[in-house]
């Protein structure tokens, strides 16, 4: 199943459509742009999963960690819109509803078009370094958003870091 994440403006607000899977491999994409948003003075972000099959927890941190950089700000609100049974589980077994403003339905998103992944030439090692610095993030801030994700998410915390840590291969 082929997995993208859509994104547009609608006056003050940002959209993200994800379509299919939201996980690690789309999460470095999704941080980019809601930094670039954020930089641009966005503080509305509508997260729309009507087509999204599952998150993985890197995905779900990537939301998180945008939702406490607004609160860090001192104002905006990330929305999740047509959040699904599986997907309202998911995110309250987390705490993640204690950040975010979690809607069964809402408003369609405007015309979106697809977030643009980068390239996957010569730059895989850069890309996987890349990749666990963005999970590495995302679980941090999970941590941050509630506390039992500690205690949840202590061994891969720690498995990433060290992953981070020792990016050189070993002869």
């Amino acid at each position: 199943m082929e997995s993208s994440i859509q994104v547009g403006v609608n006056g003050p607000a940002v959209w993200v459509k994800v379509e299919g899977k939201g996980s690690f491999l789309n999460s470095g994409n999704l941080k980019e742009f809601a930094r670039e948003m954020l930089d641009r003075g966005y503080r509305e972000f509508v997260i729309d999963l009507a087509d999204c099959a599952m998150m993985d927890s890197t995905f779900m941190g990537t939301m998180a960690s945008v939702a406490l950089r607004l609160k860090e700000l001192g104002r905006g609100h990330l929305h999740v819109v047509h959040c699904g049974n599986r997907s309202q589980e998911l995110l309250s077994g987390l705490g993640l509803d204690q950040i975010f403003d979690i809607h069964v339905n809402g408003t369609t998103a405007p015309e979106c078009e697809a977030l643009k992944g980068g390239s996957t030439d010569g730059s895989r090692d850069i890309k996987k370094q890349e990749q666990a610095q963005t999970m590495l993030e995302a679980h941090e801030a999970l941590c941050k958003a509630s506390s039992e994700n500690i205690f949840r998410f202590k061994d891969v915390l720690d498995y990433l870091k060290q992953d981070l840590h020792h990016e050189t291969p070993s002869k």
